[in-house]
Order: structure tokens, then sequence, then C-alpha cells
């Protein structure tokens, strides 16, 4: 069976083309990778693999899996911006856009997506059509945030700074993000998504850590308020609050709690 989606431009989130996507991706990077990387390190040796990133972002995962395929091995690193994407890193580079396009020609053994679905309205189509394009016995993983759970401030300064992180979490989640197609929600549905797509062994994994001001995860608080700042704006967050949220996530006296990483693993059926 093959999966259509209805063509149209893509418009994610976090456009690559603002100045201030350069430190979101290495903060995401800081605070991802090792989880990602214990998680792709569960699929055994990738020596000679076919390996599809999607939305790879600054390239980090992409270049751990050159480097785990080695010589024989195929990376493609895929994004609708590649701005970021290094192209000296021993992995293929496409720009190309999920949505509207096919995906690229395998089938892949390995597919990674890493918070990239939750940005997209057709993601259980598009995950559809990964999972087809999967080699058999090849594994599909899909990395999101769970973001519908409040309460992140772990400790601050004062219960104003704290209020502070929860009306920034309420207006990111609830307010600015939905507008562009995004749902707090998908990631505890990857799971049940994967079998109904007829995927086995379906593993999840869920990350979490406490992140103190000043280190890349607090920080990135004030670079997606950057990169949103007119959302923000239009949605009731003033000027100077925003002043203020900036000054908080470098105060190491907080400390918020990440989002939920929902690690979600499923293979199609065959292969040795």
């Amino acid at each position: 069976m093959t999966t259509s989606i209805e063509p149209g431009p893509s418009r994610y989130s976090f456009d690559n083309d603002d100045p201030e996507s350069v430190g979101r991706h290495s903060h995401l990077s800081d605070i991802l990778d090792p989880f990602t990387f214990q998680r792709l390190g569960t699929l055994g040796d990738l020596t000679g693999k076919r390996c599809l990133e999607v939305g790879a972002g600054g390239g980090s995962v992409a270049r751990w899996f050159a480097e785990q395929t080695g010589p024989t091995g195929d990376v493609l690193a895929t994004d609708l911006n590649v701005r970021l994407i290094p192209l000296d890193a021993g992995f293929r580079v496409l720009r190309h856009d999920l949505v509207a396009e096919p995906v690229p020609d395998g089938p892949w053994d390995v597919i990674h997506a890493r918070l990239v679905l939750l940005h997209i309205p057709q993601r259980e189509a598009v995950l559809a059509r990964l999972a087809e394009s999967l080699a058999p016995g090849g594994a599909l993983v899909i990395e999101d945030w769970a973001t519908e759970f409040g309460n992140l401030c772990l400790a601050a300064p004062d219960d104003e700074t704290a209020g502070l992180i929860d009306e920034y979490r309420d207006t990111l989640v609830n307010r600015v993000l939905p507008g562009r197609g995004n749902d707090p929600a998908w990631a505890a549905r990857v799971h049940a998504t994967m079998l109904a797509n007829g995927l086995v062994g379906v593993d999840t994994a869920i990350d979490a850590a406490s992140w103190p001001g000043g280190s890349p995860g607090a920080m990135l608080i004030a670079v997606n308020v950057a990169q949103l700042h007119d959302d923000f704006i239009a949605a009731g967050f003033t000027e100077e609050r925003i002043q203020r949220l900036y000054a908080a996530v470098q105060d190491p006296r907080l400390v918020v709690r990440s989002h939920f990483t929902y690690s979600t693993i499923g293979r199609r059926p065959g292969g040795s």
C-alpha cells in the first residue's frame, strides 16, 4: 500500500534561515545527542548500512551515522533548508520537503527523525511513508518532545521567576506553536501509530533531565523566544517580560525540567 499526502508548501516552526537557528541547533545537539546516540546504538552494527536522517538540522546525527556505517555505508541527510548541514562530513545532503515530495529512494536500513513530525500536521501520513521506505528488517526511529506537561520549573530565585517560566511554556505550547501545526501530544502516539503501520518490535524509551540557568537546555528557551519573537508579542507576552526571561535563563539559581523525549523504534517485518 502506498500512502499519499496532499501536496502543498511546508512551513516549519523554526526556520533555518533565522540567525538564531545556529544557536538552536547547537543547543539541541548538546542536550539531545547523548540520548539519541544511546538509542541508535541499540540497532546493532551499522557498518555498510543505508541510513536516512530526516530533518537533519545541524547534521550532528548524520555525522554519527557516517562514522558508524563507514566507507561502505550510505548516509543521506535531508532538510527543508540545508544551510546549516556541513557538506564535507562524509554523508550526502539533499534539500527535501518531507510533506510535498516522495521519501528519497531507498530502501533504507535506518530512518531517523528527531523533533520533526511534531511540527508537521500531516505527521501520521508522513510516518506511514517513512515506514514503507524501510528495507525488510529496517528500523524507523522517531524522537519527539511531549510538551503538554507543565511544571517545568524545578527551582527559581523567586516565585515571580517561576511564574515567568510557566507563562513562557504556556504561551509557546498552547498559543504560538499550535498555529504552526505543532501537536504537543504527538510523541505519546508514535508507538501506536507505528504498530498501526505494521512495524514490529516497537519500543519506546523516555528521557528527561534538569537544566540549570546558563546551560544549553535553559538557553534554548531564550533562542526559542528570539526566533518566535513576533509570535510571542502577538500572543500577549510583553517585551518587558521577554527581557526578564532572557535574564532569568542565565541565572544559575533557575533550574528547569526538559520536555520528555519519547524515542520510539519500530522495524519493518522481514530481514535476517
